[in-house]
Parts: C-alpha cells; sequence; structure tokens
C-alpha cells in the first residue's frame, strides 16, 4: 500500500512539472500591489480581479492597495525585497529605471503569445526597451487642441492641419480679438504639454525620449529649433494674457466666455468645460498640427501598466493575468469604469465624443509620450517646466534659460 502511495505522489509530482513547463499555473494565490486608491481605478480594478478570478477559479487574486504617494517610494523598496507577483506602473521613461536595474520581467513572450505586437500597437513603442517589452497597458487618455467651433465658423476658420494653418488661424483669431490660446502656468506642468508637442512634432518621438532621458544637450541645435517654433506663439502674444497667475481651471472662463479660441489639455477638462456652459455643437477636438513634414505623430498619452517584478514568485499566473488583462472586452470594461480609453485598439468605441475622437486618434499613434514630468526625472521636469514657464512668460530669456537646463542636465544624469 505504501508502495503504491509513494508511486501516485511521483504521478501527482510529475504531472505537476508538466503542467508548470506547459504554462498552466499550480492552484494558489496572486500577489498584485497598486496604487489604484482613488474610487473610480479601485473599482475598474476589483471588476477585473473580479473577471480573472471567474476564468481562473483555480487562482486567487490578493490586491495590496497603496495611496499615490506611498506607492512611488514603496515601488522602489518592495522590488528589490518583498516582491509581488504584479505591480502597476507607468510606460516610458517611468520604467527604465526598473528595467535597466533588473526589477522588471521581459514579457515579450505574452506580446508574441497573445498578438498584442498589433492589438497594442500605439503604446509598444513606449513599452519597449532594448527590443523587448517589459509590461502591459491597460488605459490612458488623449491630450489635444480643444477648441470653439462656433467661433472658427464664425472668423470661417478651418481646422489647422499643419503649422502654417495654425499660425494663421492664430493671426486671424488675435485680428479679430480673441486669443487663440487659453493655458493657466501658475502650476508649471501644463507648459510640460506644449514642449512635449512641439518637439514631437519638430524632432519626433525617438529624439524626445532621449532628450527626456539626459541624452542629449538642453542646447543642441534640434531644441533651438523646437524654441524657433514656439517663438511664433509667444512673441505676437499668442497666450492667455497673465497666465502665470492662473491654474488651469481658471483659465478655462476665458474658453468658457470665447475671449479664448483653443486650449491644448487632457481629456479631464472636458467635464469642467461643460460643467461650465459649453456645448458640444460649440467644443471639438483635434489633433496637435503637423510640423515637419511626414514625421509620424507620437502623442501625449500618459499611460497605466501593469508588470511582473524579476523576483516575483508565480510569474506563470502573473503572466495569463496580464493575457487577460491585455484582451478588448477587458479594457472596455476597466476604462468603461476609469472614464478613460482603452489601448487595445479592438475594444468597444466609447460612445463620448471627445473619448471616441481621442481613441481613433491614440490607435493610430506612432507612438506615445507619457508627459514631460513623467518622462524626465522629477529634479530635470521642475527645472524644464520653471523654464518653459521662464520662456513663455519673456522669450528674450531664452538663451539663458536653456543654458540653465543644461547645467541641470549635467547634474541630474550624471
Amino acid at each position: 500500500m505504501k508502495q503504491k502511495h509513494k508511486h501516485n505522489l511521483r504521478k501527482i509530482a510529475l504531472l505537476s512539472a508538466l503542467l508548470v513547463a506547459s504554462g498552466w499555473a499550480i492552484s494558489g494565490d496572486l500577489v498584485i500591489n497598486t496604487d489604484a486608491s482613488d474610487p473610480a481605478p479601485k473599482a475598474a480594478f476589483d471588476a477585473l480581479v473580479k473577471g480573472f478570478e471567474k476564468a481562473n477559479p483555480d487562482v486567487h487574486v490578493k490586491v495590496n492597495t497603496f495611496d499615490h504617494e506611498g506607492y512611488k517610494t514603496s515601488i522602489r523598496n518592495f522590488l528589490t525585497a518583498e516582491a509581488p507577483d504584479l505591480a502597476n506602473w507607468y510606460a516610458g521613461n517611468r520604467m527604465a529605471p526598473f528595467v535597466n536595474a533588473g526589477l522588471f520581467e521581459d514579457v515579450s513572450d505574452v506580446w508574441a503569445k497573445e498578438g498584442l505586437n498589433e492589438s497594442l500597437k500605439s503604446a509598444a513603442a513606449s513599452m519597449t526597451i532594448n527590443g523587448k517589452k517589459w509590461g502591459i497597458p491597460y488605459t490612458y487618455y488623449q491630450w489635444g487642441v480643444y477648441y470653439r467651433k462656433d467661433i472658427f465658423a464664425k472668423l470661417k476658420i478651418a481646422e489647422p492641419k499643419t503649422w502654417d494653418d495654425l499660425i494663421k488661424a492664430c493671426a486671424t483669431l488675435k485680428a479679430n480679438k480673441v486669443t487663440p490660446f487659453a493655458i493657466g502656468t501658475k502650476a508649471t506642468w501644463t507648459t510640460g504639454g506644449w514642449f512635449d508637442y512641439l518637439d514631437m512634432r519638430v524632432n519626433g518621438y525617438e529624439f524626445h525620449m532621449d532628450l527626456t532621458s539626459g541624452k542629449v544637450p538642453y542646447t543642441d541645435a534640434r531644441v533651438q529649433a523646437v524654441f524657433d517654433k514656439w517663438d511664433q506663439l509667444t512673441k505676437p502674444n499668442y497666450y492667455l494674457a497673465n497666465h502665470a497667475s492662473y491654474q488651469w481651471q481658471e483659465a478655462l472662463p476665458a474658453f468658457v466666455k470665447g475671449d479664448a479660441a483653443m486650449y491644448l489639455m487632457g481629456n479631464f477638462a472636458v467635464a469642467p468645460m461643460k460643467e461650465a456652459g459649453l456645448k458640444e455643437d460649440q467644443l471639438g477636438f483635434m489633433q496637435f498640427p503637423e510640423i515637419t513634414k511626414g514625421l509620424p505623430k507620437a502623442e501625449d498619452a500618459p499611460t497605466d501598466t501593469l508588470h511582473i517584478p524579476a523576483k516575483a514568485k508565480n510569474k506563470v499566473d502573473a503572466k495569463r493575468f496580464l493575457a487577460y488583462m491585455a484582451k478588448p472586452e477587458v479594457q472596455t470594461e476597466m476604462n468603461g469604469i476609469l472614464g478613460q480609453l482603452p489601448v487595445n485598439k479592438n475594444a468597444t468605441r466609447p460612445e463620448d465624443t471627445y473619448l471616441k475622437a481621442g481613441f481613433n486618434m491614440l490607435s493610430n499613434a506612432y507612438a506615445l509620450g507619457q508627459f514631460y514630468d513623467r518622462d524626465a526625472p522629477a529634479e530635470m521636469a521642475k527645472a524644464g517646466m520653471d523654464g518653459f514657464q521662464q520662456y513663455m512668460l519673456k522669450p528674450a530669456d531664452r538663451k539663458a534659460i536653456l543654458e540653465r537646463l543644461e547645467q541641470v542636465r549635467q547634474r541630474v544624469y550624471k
């Protein structure tokens, strides 16, 4: 009898080994660390976990939720010590330090097996380092130019497709006593969106990533070329006067009243615009225009991602979870709760007018910037955005500002 019992144990052990080798998980816990502590992200993550457990009843998911600021410091500790099986983070240069330190697992096999290079195509570049994929993106939202359709129609301005179109539109608006662009730069992060778009449209996504990862001097001629274009907006006073005294929300009334005609902003601004009285037939959305002819268009789209720590204990089930989360129907459900956009281009298109426009634009984007203050390290980002604000107020100070930013770059990226 004992002999038979031993034989059965050997058979079970062999079967378990075969299951693991073939990519099937043995029943167990899957531990996820996340900063989805706000109500909508928490509800979306709860729905994701519930759906996964229903589809994979052999796996029990345990979620540890941190507040945002606490998570930023905690992730550096738990990735090196008591690593979970999955951890959420961000795409692009924000994930690079963890990839370069060997703290994230290569998940290129999940991308290949699930056909994600096609369905998550717009985010592929921002998930790739050294030719490998390091996580799965599940939500993002668009940036772009929101504009007053009624004012454009009244002044017979067509939606600008090129930089020259935009400059002509600005001149027409100014001549008719309408400020071309609303902006509030009291909190300087709003200037980051402008720099991102100008740089990605003048020099391209790869150059912008090289710059924000410290590989290019701020005194480089290609950065100067960005400011040459920016001069065409700052010097004729095409931005809201006294913008440094306004938060971004405080610049909205000028846009809503029709004193300003355009606003470069993230889609989160639409709700307050509507609440302030703007109607859909007044509010349009357009992609930031082309500057360098033929350059592939990258967009700013801050992207939330999920990663497998290199020291995770249950990588087999973690990969199953990533594959599940990448599915179009799963991303549709999550983003319906989040009020944002699914990264999978086969997901159901949102009903909302502006989310629909963003979905179409981002699904066809060449690549995704994560926003200047995510793509650059904190010290560089602060100095950069402070410098951009100073430049927008005093364009003549440009040379001194870029020289100062170059000094910061040399210190930060040692």
